[in-house]
């Protein structure tokens, strides 16, 4: 497979070691490129669905060609999640082109930009909720497994797959997560940071979008998951690039652009989120 070269990869919510995790068609992407910084953000590992009996060679695999990758002389930066979170206990390592953060600031072509996982503005992952996002996580792979048996019978019946989990999924987020104020909180805070963009993962919701205020204006990016969507951040030809995995063929979306209503979030929050982070 002849390897494309990119600048930047950011990838996200990958959630190993889980029934959920497209490994296979992952370990394909990651042969078909060839970065010269990947960056793996957040939920790489699943820490809350992990067992010792379920780890297969697909999963194996995906973390073969991530070495594969350093020994050809790829920068990686792995940026816990709250699904890896265990991991946060030895942030700052570095192991030669390996590095092990809890979120990262890059300049690529004069552009700061601001990476994170994004657990920290997600309310289910702490405290008690925590462990009913743990619950529901627990269930979300049940139902996916439920979702393989239907598909299988509707391809024998000769009618389309359905995605039951995917809506699922996207209730749970609008209703607990809520999406837009995700985006936006985070929009703001890196905007009063002075950010030109902002990458999380988190919330399995791919995205590229442009936020502006009064005060500034931010790209916002969701590298999405390798769950339900496949989706990966590219940075090449001086622009992030939104691409789906289909077959080894790689899909752009376009970019929606939002004005943001003024004071979205006063200054006490962004002051509180800003020593969170």
């Amino acid at each position: 497979m002849q390897k494309r070269p990119v600048e930047v990869v950011v990838i996200s919510d990958l959630h190993l070691g889980t029934y959920a995790c497209r490994a296979k068609e992952f370990a394909t992407y990651l042969r078909s490129i060839s970065p010269r910084l990947l960056i793996l953000n957040g939920d790489i590992m699943d820490g809350w669905q992990f067992s010792k009996h379920y780890f297969p060679a697909a999963h194996i695999q995906v973390i073969q060609e991530i070495f594969q990758l350093l020994a050809n002389g790829t920068r990686i930066i792995y940026i816990t999640g709250n699904h890896d979170e265990a991991l946060r206990r030895y942030t700052d390592l570095h192991l030669g082109n390996f590095q092990l953060m809890d979120k990262v600031v890059i300049e690529i072509n004069g552009k700061m930009t601001w990476i994170f996982h994004g657990d920290v503005f997600d309310h289910t992952s702490k405290g008690q909720a925590k462990f009913w996002g743990k619950l529901g996580s627990n269930g979300y792979a049940m139902l996916l497994g439920f979702n393989k048996l239907v598909n299988k019978l509707l391809r024998f019946a000769g009618r389309e797959k359905a995605s039951l989990s995917r809506k699922v999924m996207e209730q749970f987020h609008k209703r607990v997560v809520k999406i837009n104020e995700f985006e936006t909180m985070i929009a703001e805070l890196a905007i009063e940071k002075k950010y030109d963009c902002v990458i999380c993962g988190h919330i399995h919701q791919p995205q590229k979008r442009i936020f502006s205020n009064d005060k500034g204006t931010v790209t916002y990016l969701n590298s999405g998951d390798w769950v339900e969507h496949m989706t990966a951040l590219e940075y090449y030809d001086q622009d992030w690039h939104l691409y789906t995995y289909d077959a080894g063929v790689m899909k752009p979306e376009k970019t929606t652009i939002t004005r943001l209503k003024p004071d979205v979030v006063t200054n006490e929050i962004a002051i509180y989120l800003h020593s969170l982070l």
